[in-house]
């Protein structure tokens, strides 16, 4: 089997391509120098080249506030760049796993969010993952959406990096403790993800670490591990003042994967800690 990945400069295309071929799977690895996802023709021949037996789109315009301003862009990647894929993967009878993301709801309510509700998003990035998600629907019959939330990996940027490195020249950080989620490991994720890729039980699902937290605690639980003291302060959405709107509940439920033979993903703070000694040993 061969898989094409796209994204792979990103935290968890990094990973994903380090689990395949962890378990000998043929990996083609791409990003924007090798493939840009905004132009047909060159998501056209990449992919016909490779001839993969799938494609697990892991890039993706993620830049939240930015893409207030950007909204053009900010489609052309998430929203535009999905069909082209889809579109080839229809033609060469491949399947696709599109990477989206719990910004596709309106973060209302306290209930997890289950895989078929009704999306509403929030802001220019949730709207455009949204479109991207409907493009894959639309075009495919051999997909998987996999929605992810509050992730962080060895490669690339995340809050647990950004917390840690404010942690050198403060002695005091601002954080949100109004909005509940799941933080996710890139590192366990790419695991159910390539469990989840070689099977033909398509559809959309919700994959995160499991058990809920709100940032201000998960920033709590970051100095904690990495043993540094750091005055961690608590503060409202609307006290932050982040130009894009945020869901305040990215709660999702996982059940499906369960009832489909995937296991989910252990515990954050369990995947907090095992990512903290890797960080410690990268930075040492």
């Amino acid at each position: 089997m061969k898989i094409l990945v796209t994204g792979v400069k990103g935290q968890l295309g990094h990973d994903v391509v380090q689990e395949l071929e962890r378990r000998g799977i043929g990996t083609v690895g791409v990003d924007i120098d090798e493939m840009d996802i905004t132009d047909r023709d060159s998501v056209d021949k990449v992919i016909r080249e490779a001839s993969p037996d799938a494609v697990i789109h892991c890039a993706a315009y993620t830049a939240v506030d930015a893409a207030e301003e950007n909204e053009e862009l900010c489609r052309k990647v998430n929203a535009d760049g999905p069909r082209n894929i889809a579109r080839v993967c229809r033609e060469l009878d491949i399947k696709m796993m599109q990477i989206s993301t719990d910004y596709v709801f309106d973060g209302q309510g306290e209930r997890p969010w289950e895989p078929d509700d009704a999306c509403r998003p929030c802001s220019v990035y949730g709207q455009t993952k949204y479109e991207g998600e409907l493009a894959v629907r639309e075009l495919l019959d051999k997909y998987f959406i996999v929605r992810i939330a509050w992730v962080f990996g060895i490669n690339g940027k995340n809050f647990v990096k950004t917390m840690l490195n404010l942690s050198k020249t403060h002695d005091t950080v601002r954080v949100v403790n109004d909005q509940f989620g799941s933080p996710t490991y890139t590192y366990d994720l790419a695991k159910l993800l390539a469990d989840m890729v070689v099977t033909d039980k398509y559809g959309i699902y919700h994959a995160t670490n499991e058990g809920v937290c709100s940032w201000y605690e998960f920033a709590c639980a970051i100095f904690r591990e990495a043993g540094v003291k750091m005055n961690v302060i608590p503060v409202t959405t609307e006290e932050y003042g982040a130009k894009a709107s945020r869901p305040a509940n990215s709660r999702m439920s996982k059940e499906k994967l369960t009832e489909n033979g995937f296991q989910k993903l252990p515990e954050w703070r369990d995947a907090l800690r095992r990512y903290i000694v890797e960080w410690k040993q990268q930075t040492c």
